[in-house]
């Protein structure tokens, strides 16, 4: 799966919790995520030196703060959904990532859920169909398989 298509599939299943996604699914994206946040973020921190307004005064960072909190919004849900089902590819239920996210904010707890998040992404799904659905790098193993 390359870039544009993991892009592209990730915002079709926009709140699809079933199901599992591949690890070139989960990387892409991340990395699309990144990509988009970057800019936004040197934007942000340039218009913040040059623009700094006074008192009650609204500068640019000010609209760019929004623009970028309102993106992070619309892809929050999709970043929790693709999160599990590639939880759901290495065949750990969604409900372990929840659990893990909700514990990270708990001080000094995310030291050890990010980590746990982290490798757990990292790691290969399991081949063949699983209890969550077909393999997504082998979709017609399963065809085989149920026959």
């Amino acid at each position: 799966m390359g870039f544009t298509e993991a892009v592209r599939t990730v915002l079709k299943k926009y709140v699809a919790f079933s199901g599992r996604a591949s690890r070139s699914e989960y990387w892409w994206f991340a990395l699309f995520y990144v990509l988009a946040l970057f800019p936004l973020a040197i934007l942000a921190f340039a218009l913040a030196i040059l623009f700094s307004g006074g008192l009650g005064a609204a500068s640019p960072i000010h609209y760019t703060v929004v623009i970028w909190m309102v993106f992070t919004l619309a892809v929050l849900l999709p970043l929790i959904s693709l999160q599990i089902r590639r939880f759901h590819d290495r065949n750990i239920s969604g409900w372990w990532f929840l659990a893990l996210f909700i514990l990270s904010f708990v001080p000094y707890v995310v030291l050890v859920t990010f980590p746990v998040i982290i490798v757990i992404s990292m790691l290969p799904g399991t081949e063949g169909p699983n209890k969550f659905g077909a393999d997504p790098l082998r979709p017609e193993m399963s065809a085989v398989a149920f026959a």
